[in-house]
């Protein structure tokens, strides 16, 4: 009954798919944006046990040190879409922009206190900013254009596309996949810069 309530929800233009299948790639979305956005309170652990100090003395590039960080988190998000292996480069590229989001953060406000205020903060205007819950036809002008610039919609976008039969994306997966690639290489790019920060 519940079901077939929201399967057919009505004024939502969500291109002849039903509601829960609309929402379907939203949550899975949500599940990474969650797990992946407080992957950097581990990097303040390490810190504050010192073993950032000793990664930091090793001859290996910073932007390596912050590229094996995003991959691990990538590896953990793609263990838990293991079962939509199909998708699974979206998703582990959706862990690693947000892991490493929360790596920028973490190089920025140095303590667990602030990191979790932030977290929680940043966490819920991502997720809505998006076109996880409705499409960006509903949204006003402002919020759309926050939308287009948020990279959480061209990985909902993305899984959308590969995940449901007959669901088609607002863009095409070389778009969705080459704005996450993007988004990826600048916010490396910025951790990488503000990882050695961490112990001073």
């Amino acid at each position: 009954m519940f079901g077939q309530v929201f399967s057919q929800v009505r004024g939502i233009p969500t291109g002849g798919l039903s509601y829960l299948d609309f929402m379907a790639t939203g949550i899975l979305a949500q599940s990474i944006l969650f797990t992946a956005i407080f992957y950097g309170i581990a990097i303040i652990w390490e810190r504050d046990l010192g073993i950032v100090h000793k990664l930091l003395v090793t001859p290996a590039p910073r932007s390596a040190l912050v590229l094996g960080k995003a991959i691990a988190a990538g590896l953990r998000g793609l263990v838990q879409a293991i079962v939509v292996y199909l998708v699974a480069l979206a998703v582990f590229l959706g862990s690693c922009i947000f892991a490493t989001f929360s790596l920028v953060i973490a190089c920025i406000v140095k303590t667990r206190e602030r990191f979790m205020g932030i977290g929680q903060v940043l966490t819920m205007p991502l997720f809505f900013a998006s076109n996880a819950i409705y499409p960006l036809e509903l949204m006003p002008g402002w919020l759309r254009a926050v939308a287009i610039m948020n990279p959480l919609t061209y990985l909902v976008d993305a899984l959308r596309d590969a995940m449901i039969v007959g669901g088609h994306g607002l863009y095409p997966p070389t778009t969705s996949f080459g704005v996450m690639t993007g988004v990826l290489l600048v916010l490396l790019g910025l951790a990488s810069r503000l990882y050695p920060g961490l112990v001073r």
